[in-house]
């Protein structure tokens, strides 16, 4: 029998719904659960939404979503589901075929029927509350989706776009289906230079609490406007608060009344590159596994893009073996990756930890083994815990994971999952705290922290940043936290990379001098203000502009001289910059920083906060920015150089001063007494929509680091309500 290639499944599931009007029996049913949900949005604008179910709240919550953000919305999903390229054109091409290589949409109309019921039942509210939406708000034009699918999210499980398969290049997978020639375009140090799309992690436990009670601080690094601030609440258990990604039904980072839970993103080694031994016999292709043949399996895709006003296609033919799809080449062998590919776990973990009580129903929870991104701060009533990632593939120590391995060998195949047990974790550590900045696990907890030596180094081959020495600074120099001391540690101005860089610019200062005698009286003066510099940024410092340009004029010029295939962190490239420049060099890096300070804003002596600008003009993804329109002035600096609070910039703007694009984004501290106390910020505001209050209601505290009290009980939503309402009432 002919198989039928999965494009052409989804053309017969999927297109004809799209092209269909909505039936007036189905508005009939949605308008009829839509009087069973209540959404109350507050003075910030954020949605309370009550139902008597679960799957009622769903409804909700995707219908409140598209209201404030239908774009983005649907942007997740037309990624998620691998059909950019009809929106972007073909650039967005193998952006699309990378998505159809780990799962298509047939395969998630399969896994969407194999979902227990309770999961069918919230993957139908999804759909029905983005489509009530359209069907209420005709004026709405949706790029692409005009009718949202319960399959969708199978696509989009843990919360992060894309999650591991990002790590893929697009690059290399084009070359590989397109037969030419790749090379890596993006050099190791680039890894860490570019501002992490990282996450703080801090975990206060009972014994550190002005009250007794644990504390939690949850605070994702994303791009801006990446996740909205939601509570849901229904009659089955749901009283979740915390942020959503666009499009998605459950709390990726928040809390409920018992416990609270964050993530930060994971360098735990969850995925796995496979060298394949390939011989074409037949004109069909084999790989060698042992003493063995296997065929490779193969599938007919075509996959459409735009071109202008026309919609065309192209045909590839996939490879795949028993690790996984085969997306790219190394030398003349195939590369095949393993991953987790296992969405159904994926979205139960993600959306019932939201209902965990406790440390054991959490814990309960993670042994589906469905998040291979994340690892997680916890916090519960009674005390406070950490687990490095979740899925963790079981492997033969004797090879080196963190390189592609044999596939034709037997020994490389993954032996199961290490259960919740083995991973690296950390329970009531005696210190009292916990924190975690993507950085390594063995200091989360000071000298408390996991023993490396007692895990395999795939485990946890993360090294350690500049965020995470500040985290440890900051909790271990206080005794006691409080709410708002624990916001004031998460928003710690100390900049730790310049405690490895300004001594070298220092010695270099006087080795010039005592060589040649005076420097130019600009570049002694800068050196005399670095010299004295408490390493604090602050919107007034003069100094933390000086250290910034410097910086990043000497990684310039030690970009240029990095030893091909050479990796390096953080920490490790600072070392080389300093080493890798000679003396004189870092004095005209600093020179070349002035200039450049001189010709964009007059004066070499620019404060930070001059030149480092919060800007919110539009509601759209790809916000331009504008020197001549008003700004906020903001004190947080890139992650790269250890500031806790971040705020990473567009360098290809085409402005002056610097925009903030990445980094702070969904803020909250929360203590978990016998009532949840909890403070928040979000970058702008609730709304993408201009004219709307809420679209930049919030910068005015974002930009200082200041939180809002969260909404959290009925008396306190019901005080502070601004609108009650429910689905497609205007």
């Amino acid at each position: 029998m002919t198989r039928v290639p999965a494009f052409l499944l989804f053309l017969l599931t999927v297109v004809p719904a799209l092209s269909q009007p909505f039936r007036p029996a189905e508005v009939g049913r949605w308008q009829e659960q839509a009087k069973k949900v209540t959404i109350i949005r507050d003075n910030w604008g954020v949605p309370h939404i009550y139902g008597k179910t679960d799957a009622d709240v769903v409804f909700g919550l995707l219908y409140s979503q598209c209201e404030d953000d239908f774009a983005r919305v649907e942007a997740n999903y037309i990624d998620a589901v691998g059909r950019m390229a009809e929106v972007e054109g073909e650039s967005a091409l193998y952006h699309d075929l990378r998505a159809r290589l780990f799962l298509d949409s047939a395969e998630a109309v399969s896994l969407y029927r194999k979902s227990p019921s309770w999961l069918r039942k919230l993957l139908d509210a999804f759909a029905d509350g983005a489509n009530f939406y359209l069907a209420t708000h005709p004026q709405v034009k949706p790029r692409l989706l005009t009718r949202f699918q319960p399959w969708m999210p199978l696509m989009f499980s843990e919360g992060s776009i894309g999650g591991n398969i990002s790590a893929v290049s697009t690059e290399r997978l084009k070359a590989f289906y397109t037969h030419t020639r790749w090379t890596s375009v993006v050099p190791d140090f680039d890894q860490f230079e570019r501002e992490p799309v990282g996450s703080n992690g801090f975990a206060v436990a009972p014994s550190k609490s002005a009250t007794g009670h644990p504390l939690l601080l949850i605070n994702p690094h994303t791009s801006f406007y990446f996740r909205s601030e939601v509570h849901l609440v229904s009659e089955q258990g749901l009283n979740a608060y915390g942020a959503v990604t666009w499009g998605q039904f459950f709390v990726y980072q928040g809390f409920n009344e018992n416990c609270g839970w964050m993530h930060t993103s994971s360098n735990a080694d969850t995925m796995d590159e496979f060298l394949e031994t390939i011989e074409k016999k037949d004109g069909k292709y084999f790989y060698r596994y042992g003493n063995e043949w296997r065929p490779v399996t193969t599938e007919t895709v075509t996959l459409p893009f735009k071109e202008g006003n026309e919609v065309k296609r192209k045909e590839f033919t996939l490879f795949r073996t028993h690790h996984g799809p085969v997306a790219g080449l190394e030398g003349d062998r195939w590369v095949s990756i393993g991953m987790m590919n296992d969405p159904i776990h994926a979205l139960e973990q993600s959306y019932l930890r939201t209902k965990s009580t406790d440390y054991a129903s959490y814990r309960k929870v993670m042994k589906l083994n469905g998040n291979s991104s994340n690892n997680t701060v916890f916090a519960d009533r009674k005390g406070i815990a950490y687990w490095h990632g979740n899925f963790m593939p079981k492997r033969d120590p004797a090879f080196d994971w963190n390189n592609p391995v044999d596939g034709s060998n037997p020994r490389t195949d993954w032996k199961g999952l290490h259960g919740i047990d083995e991973v690296v974790q950390v329970h009531n550590p005696a210190v009292g705290w916990i924190q975690n900045c993507n950085s390594t696990p063995f200091t989360v907890s000071g000298p408390d922290s996991p023993d490396p030596k007692r895990y395999p180094s795939y485990m946890a081959p993360d090294a350690e940043n500049y965020r995470g020495i500040n985290a440890v600074r900051v909790l271990s120099r206080k005794s006691v936290f409080t709410l708002d001391t624990l916001i004031a540690a998460a928003n710690d101005p100390y900049l730790a990379a310049f405690d490895d860089l300004l001594p070298g610019l220092i010695s270099a200062y006087e080795e010039q001098s005592a060589k040649v005698g005076t420097q130019p009286e600009a570049v002694a003066e800068a050196v005399g203000l670095l010299k004295s510099w408490n390493r604090h940024y602050g919107v007034n410092s003069i100094p933390t502009t000086l250290a910034i340009y410097w910086a990043e004029q000497l990684y310039r010029l030690a970009r240029t001289r990095t030893p091909k295939g050479q990796r390096f962190n953080q920490l490790t490239f600072n070392a080389f910059a300093i080493k890798a420049t000679t003396a004189q060099e870092k004095l005209t890096a600093l020179a070349e920083a002035q200039e450049q300070l001189i010709r964009d804003f007059g004066t070499w002596k620019t404060p930070w906060g001059e030149i480092n600008r919060f800007q919110r003009l539009t509601g759209e993804i790809d916000q331009k920015f504008d020197d001549s329109r008003p700004s906020l002035p903001v004190g947080f600096t890139p992650s790269v150089w250890g500031s806790l609070a971040a705020f990473g910039t567009n360098p290809d703007s085409g402005t002056k001063k610097r925009y903030g694009v990445v980094g702070n984004s969904f803020v909250a501290v929360v203590e978990f007494g016998k009532r949840v106390k909890a403070r928040t910020v979000m970058t702008g505001g609730q709304s993408s929509d201009p004219t709307s209050p809420h679209f930049t209601d919030q910068a005015p505290l974002y930009t200082i680091g200041r939180f809002k009290d969260v909404h959290f009980y009925p008396e306190e939503v019901k005080s502070h309500a601004e609108r009650t309402y429910h689905p497609g009432n205007r």
